[in-house]
């Protein structure tokens, strides 16, 4: 999982559409509108920050809601702070 996690925060992309789902949920149209590339495109760093975990879709009607889901992020911070307190001097 972890590897899926930062294959997905290594592009600059997907890190925008994190900043954009941070402020509210939004479309994968309304995504799209933000970036100068193909809706196609836009759907393919979806679809891999989904398979990430890092956010959730809701169908609504006939549009599908895209949104943040920290929990990912929280555990990502939480595993990376462990290594950090284990390398303090003791």
């Amino acid at each position: 999982m972890m590897n899926v996690l930062f294959k997905a925060l290594n592009d600059p992309t997907r890190r925008q559409i994190l900043d954009l789902l941070r402020e509210a949920d939004l479309t994968a149209g309304e995504i799209a509108d933000r970036f100068a590339m193909t809706k196609p495109s836009i759907s393919h760093h979806l679809d891999l920050l989904k398979q990430a975990g890092l956010v959730e879709a809701t169908k609504k009607g006939q549009f599908i809601l895209y949104t943040i889901n920290t929990t990912v992020l929280d555990e990502l911070l939480a595993w990376l702070l462990h290594f950090r307190q284990d390398s303090q001097p003791k």
